[in-house]
C-alpha cells in the first residue's frame, strides 16, 4: 500500500472517529426538553471547593479594628455531621502548622483567624444541598444516604476545610451515613491541595520575585500606595492587594462595618489581586502551573483513568471524589484550563468535572463547571468535551511526583542569593 493509500485510509478513519464523536456529542447535548441528556451515563463526579466564609487570616495595620466575635463561629444544628480525620494510608492526623500560626492572631471580640464562620457552614451547607438536587434526585447517580464505598474525600489540613466539608457532607446526605465519615488529608510540608512553598524551593523564590516585581509594576504600586496613604497606614508596613482584598471580603459577607475608604476602592483592589496572581502564574506559564497544580492535575487524571478502567471493585464503587482547597488553588486550575473569568474565587467557590458515557457509542466525555456554570475548556469544541481531547489539556500540565520533584529542584539564577 502506497504512502498516498495510507494518508488516505489514516485520514478516512479519522474523519470516521471525528464524526461518530461529534454524533455523540450532539446526542448529549442539551435541548429543548432536555431528553437527549439520557443517552449519557455519568460514571464520575470529582468536586474541587473552596471553603467557606471565615474571618480574616491578618487584621489590616492602620485601620479601626472591626469584632469579630466568637458567636459569628456558631455551629448551626443542620450541618452537625461527625467525621475522622486521617493521613493518607489511615493514620493519625497529622500536626497542622497553620492552625499554630492562626492561633496567635486574636481579633477584637475574640474569634482568631482563618475560622470558618457560622455563614461559611451555611455556605458549605447550600453547597451540599446543590450537590443533592444534581447528583441524588435529579439523576439518582449518588446514594441518598453517604456509603463510604461511594465517596472518597480529601482536604488540606486545615479546620476550616475539614468543618466545610462537614457542611458540605451534611447537605448533601441531610446529616444520614453508614458508617464512618473519613477525611483523608497530607502533611502540610507535601499536600497537593495548594501550591506548596514548603516542598518547591523554585516556586517559593519564583513567586518572592514575582510578588516583589507585581507590586512594583506602576499600575499596581500606585494605587497601593494611594490606598494605602488615604487608609493612613504607615508607606513601611506590609501590606498588599490580597491582605486587603482578604478583610474586605471577610467583612462584607458577615455584614460587619469595613473601612469607608477601603470599601470605595474595593473593585480596585479586586482588580489588582488579580493582577498581582496572575503575574504570579506568569500569565499561564506552564511550569509555573505545573510546580502550582501539577500534582493535583495528575491526580484527577488519574481519577479519570481509573473510573473509565477500573482495576478493582474500590475504583468501581467510586463514585464521588471531594477535595476542599483554597482560592489559589481554584485560580490556577481554572487559568491553566482557559476558563479563569479574572474574578477572585467566591467562599464555597466549586469546580466540578464529570465523566460520561454515551449508551451507544461508548464513547467518554468530560464537563466541566464552575460556581454551577458549564465551561468551555481550552482545547475542547464543546461544553461536553470528548475525553482524548480534556486529557490532552490535562497532560499539558499533569506532573507526576517525580516529574514535580525535578522541576522544583531546578536552580534559578536568583535562587541561591534568596533562599
Amino acid at each position: 500500500m502506497g504512502w498516498g493509500t495510507r494518508l488516505g485510509l489514516l485520514g478516512g478513519l479519522a474523519l470516521w472517529a471525528q464524526g461518530r464523536r461529534r454524533a455523540a456529542a450532539a446526542g448529549a447535548a442539551p435541548d429543548g426538553d432536555g431528553g437527549r441528556r439520557r443517552d449519557l451515563e455519568l460514571k464520575l463526579v470529582q468536586v474541587v471547593f473552596r471553603h467557606g466564609a471565615r474571618t480574616p487570616l491578618r487584621p489590616l495595620p492602620g485601620a479601626a479594628p472591626v469584632e469579630w466575635h466568637s458567636s459569628l463561629l456558631d455551629v448551626p444544628a443542620q450541618t452537625k455531621f461527625d467525621y475522622v480525620v486521617t493521613d493518607l494510608n489511615g493514620g493519625p492526623q497529622p500536626p497542622s502548622p497553620y492552625e499554630e500560626q492562626y492561633k496567635k492572631t486574636t481579633f477584637k471580640g475574640g474569634a482568631i483567624a482563618g475560622q470558618l464562620t457560622t455563614v461559611g457552614m451555611q455556605q458549605m451547607f447550600a453547597l451540599g444541598e446543590r450537590l443533592r438536587r444534581s447528583y441524588v434526585e435529579e439523576t439518582n447517580f449518588l446514594s441518598p444516604t453517604l456509603k463510604p464505598a461511594e465517596v472518597f474525600i480529601r482536604s488540606t489540613n486545615i479546620f476550616r476545610n475539614l468543618e466545610s466539608t462537614r457542611c458540605l457532607l451534611a447537605g448533601l446526605y441531610q446529616q444520614q451515613k453508614e458508617g464512618s465519615v473519613v477525611i483523608v488529608t497530607d502533611e502540610a510540608s507535601s499536600d497537593i491541595l495548594y501550591p506548596n512553598y514548603n516542598n518547591c524551593q523554585r516556586l517559593k523564590c519564583l513567586s518572592r520575585h514575582k510578588l516583589k516585581n507585581a507590586l512594583q509594576q506602576p499600575g499596581i504600586s500606585d494605587d497601593l500606595k494611594t490606598i494605602k496613604e488615604k487608609m493612613g497606614i504607615d508607606g513601611e508596613k506590609s501590606v498588599d492587594f490580597f491582605l486587603l482584598l482578604d478583610n474586605i471580603f471577610a467583612e462584607q459577607v458577615h455584614n460587619l462595618p469595613s473601612c469607608p475608604v477601603l470599601k470605595s476602592f474595593q473593585q480596585t483592589v479586586e482588580r489588582r489581586a488579580v493582577d498581582s496572581l496572575l503575574f504570579l502564574l506568569e500569565d499561564n506559564s506552564r511550569e509555573v502551573l505545573q510546580m502550582n497544580v501539577g500534582r493535583l492535575f495528575y491526580t484527577l487524571q488519574k481519577n479519570i483513568t481509573e473510573a473509565v478502567d477500573p482495576s478493582s471493585p474500590a475504583e468501581k464503587a467510586r463514585k464521588l471524589i471531594l477535595y476542599a482547597s483554597h482560592d489559589i488553588t481554584l485560580t490556577a486550575l481554572l487559568v491553566a484550563l482557559g476558563t479563569f473569568d479574572h474574578k477572585w474565587p467566591p467562599y464555597a467557590a466549586d469546580m466540578i468535572l464529570e465523566l460520561y458515557q454515551h449508551q451507544q457509542s461508548k464513547e467518554w466525555f468530560v464537563r466541566l463547571s464552575y460556581c454551577g456554570e458549564e465551561q468551555l475548556v481550552k482545547g475542547c469544541r464543546a461544553g461536553l468535551c470528548p475525553l482524548e481531547e480534556f486529557l490532552e489539556v490535562l497532560s499539558q500540565y499533569s506532573v507526576t511526583p517525580e516529574e514535580y520533584n525535578n522541576l522544583c529542584t531546578q536552580i534559578e539564577g536568583n535562587q541561591q542569593t534568596d533562599s
